[in-house]
């Protein structure tokens, strides 16, 4: 899977920058500053609250006309949740914990409600829409004892064992579909500004390493060790006679998203003058 992402981005990405050699239009590049986030087991609701954390990347964008673009996306953030923050007493209680950096690759389409072009004192300023295709890598871990440990290969809900969430561990590559919407403006002659918030949709529960049952710690701990138990059940205020083995640890029902938002600052390329029939 990810060869394929990998060769489609390519793919992808070799398109917009052969549209930008092209004629009679214009291409932008730049940079994006702001921050990322994600919605899921561990942060259920929490838009722009404590998790979000700083992220950053390059964009290139290729104006088909002052209406319609394509934009190639390189961008790196980080989420995180924590059931400790939350004001729900079952989510203390399982007192679960995670963070992940987060490097996507896309390709979108953006539409302007209002003719917008750089440089052009009648294009100045539009709203603007997108959505597009990603492909993107995680790596959720888990902190214990002052240290942070990669979740995945340590198969916390029984992943890969009899009778554990699934008969393999989640991929760390994913694809998800981003949309969203913002604003453009000319901030001078050969540069544009853009604000922008984008949500991502995936296809796996997992981004937390949270999704369905509490697997036994017993046998967690002798193929992964004790501390895949301990990362896998840090609830606390039990009975230590009680098991929470069998009993819900997540909601597999919806899948987890994440999300960039923040400022887009690009630099439109330099246009060919177009040259008189004749002249060489």
């Amino acid at each position: 899977m990810k060869k394929h992402f990998f060769i489609l981005a390519v793919i992808l990405l070799s398109a917009l920058t052969g549209l930008a050699q092209r004629k009679k239009k214009s291409a932008e590049y730049g940079l994006f500053l702001g921050g990322s986030y994600y919605i899921g087991d561990l942060n259920p609701l929490g838009h722009f609250n404590q998790f979000t954390k700083p992220a950053g990347g390059a964009v290139f964008r290729y104006n088909f006309n002052p209406r319609l673009a394509a934009r190639g996306n390189l961008f790196f953030g980080a989420i995180e949740g924590h059931d400790s923050f939350s004001n729900s007493p079952s989510q203390q209680q399982r007192n679960l914990n995670f963070k992940s950096n987060i490097s996507e690759l896309s390709a979108q389409l953006e539409f302007n409600f209002l003719d917008y072009e750089i440089g052009n004192d009648k294009r100045e300023f539009t709203p603007y829409i997108f959505g597009g295709f990603a492909g993107f890598k995680f790596n959720p871990q888990g902190e214990i004892n002052d240290s942070w440990v990669d979740l995945q290969p340590l198969g916390t809900e029984g992943q890969g064992l009899p009778g554990g969430a699934a008969k393999k561990k989640y991929k760390l590559t994913q694809i998800s579909l981003p949309f969203g919407i913002g604003i453009k403006a000319n901030l001078a002659k050969h540069i544009g500004i853009s604000v922008e918030w984008g949500m991502r949709k995936t296809f796996t529960d997992y981004l937390d390493d949270v999704s369905t049952k509490y697997y036994d710690p017993a046998k967690l701990a002798a193929k992964h060790g004790v501390i895949a138990a301990q990362l896998a059940d840090p609830s606390i205020g039990t009975d230590p006679n009680f098991s929470n083995v069998g009993k819900q640890r997540g909601n597999p029902l919806t899948n987890d998203w994440y999300a960039f938002a923040g400022i887009v600052l690009t630099i439109k390329l330099k246009e060919k003058i177009p040259r008189c029939p004749g002249v060489y």
